[in-house]
């Protein structure tokens, strides 16, 4: 029975898809489908706490993508910068989901210089077998404060 329903709908996706009516795909759903969030619940949380911009306004879940529109997303600290190419109509595999969006290559190489960074410093945390002892711990935490307070005066 339940084979059959999913069947139907993912035929009824389809074909609202096919539609030339069609306004477009929830901005949730196509995070989704195009596979920056595991589930479309995480990406309607990241949707509705501000973290996606659409052509530079905050978006919220039911906002509506259509081809051309620049997304601006802003994902475990890393930003990224999208414009939409096609819509997709399921979540398919990660070379499918490509197709759908082209990526500013300024916007990726600034992420990725934010990653190395990002490794640079985990490089430097003082390190120890298991959990860390008094000594390490105050040497983190002391790490820890001076970053956040450089982070704020930038």
């Amino acid at each position: 029975m339940t084979k059959g329903r999913k069947v139907y709908q993912s035929l009824t996706n389809i074909e609202a898809m096919k539609d030339p009516n069609n306004e477009g795909l929830r901005i949730d759903r196509w995070l989704w489908f195009c596979r920056f969030f595991k589930t479309r619940g995480l990406a309607a949380s990241s949707v509705s706490g501000g973290h996606v911009k659409i052509n530079g306004e905050r978006a919220k879940p039911g906002y509506k993508v259509k081809k051309g529109d620049i997304i601006e997303l802003m994902r475990d600290q890393l930003p990224y910068k999208l414009m939409t190419t096609d819509l997709p109509l399921r979540r398919g595999p990660a070379i499918e989901a490509r197709q759908h969006f082209e990526e500013d290559a300024a916007v990726a190489s600034r992420r990725a210089e934010i990653q190395e960074s990002i490794r640079q410093d985990r490089k430097l945390l003082p390190t120890t077998d298991g959990r860390p002892d008094k000594h390490t711990r105050r040497k983190l935490r002391k790490y820890n404060r001076g970053h956040s307070a450089t982070d704020q005066n930038t």
